[in-house]
């Protein structure tokens, strides 16, 4: 049997240097997401979000993205979830997309706000049907009895709402604003590429490399 502290592999894809690489993030986060989406990986949308509650534990999940700009990176989720609750708590986040294809990750941290309601409603009305069912079906982070439950709800909602389920009000959007990008770029023997950005007073940014 194969010891998991033997497992290894040598980076050697591509490299990240400061001349290569864009003076923007967010230029350089849609480039990076952009070719992972062209290099067909599997939810190169996925993220891990991390949060913490009011007893200082953190908890992570994946979610997916579904906007950015130079506001910020959107997702969407049940409000009354366990990292809805914890946003209202602590508004400050952490976010991942690990690219193990192309040996890269990008790391975003920084302040979260909610989405504008015409942004979840318009969000909302382009899901499928299935899906704004689910939202109204699934008390998200709550102990239920079963999955008859699951079913039960979504069965109920959908003879209530037919085919124009509502936005349900524990249901929207979410906007974390960054205030630090890293760039990290997997290189032969560990010596790994790693670039950091942080805001300035005059609205750039400074890009910074750190020891891996």
């Amino acid at each position: 049997m194969t010891s998991i502290a033997d497992l290894r592999k040598s980076y050697e894809r591509a490299e990240l240097h400061e001349e290569a690489s864009h003076a923007d993030p967010l230029k350089q986060f849609d480039q990076w997401l952009n070719e992972a989406i062209a290099a067909q990986i599997p939810e190169p949308n996925a993220m891990t979000l991390a949060t913490v509650g009011s007893n200082l534990r953190p908890s992570t999940r994946i979610v997916l993205v579904k906007g950015y700009d130079a506001r910020g990176v959107v997702w969407y989720t049940n409000y009354d979830s366990r990292k809805g609750q914890e946003l209202a708590g602590n508004p400050f986040a952490a976010l991942q997309f690990h690219w193990v294809e192309l040996e890269r990750t990008v790391r975003i941290e920084g302040r979260v706000e909610k989405v504008s309601d015409a942004d979840s409603d318009a969000y909302f009305a382009s899901r499928p049907l299935d899906s704004r069912i689910g939202a109204w079906a699934s008390p998200q982070s709550q102990v239920i009895t079963s999955r008859s439950v699951l079913v039960t709800n979504a069965a109920k909602y959908s003879a209530q709402f037919l085919l124009n389920p509502p936005r349900p009000p524990h249901w929207g959007g979410y906007r974390l604003v960054p205030d630090t990008w890293q760039f990290w770029q997997g290189r032969k023997s560990r010596l790994h590429d790693r670039l950091r950005y942080t805001p300035q007073a005059d609205g750039g940014w400074l890009r910074e490399r750190l020891a891996p």
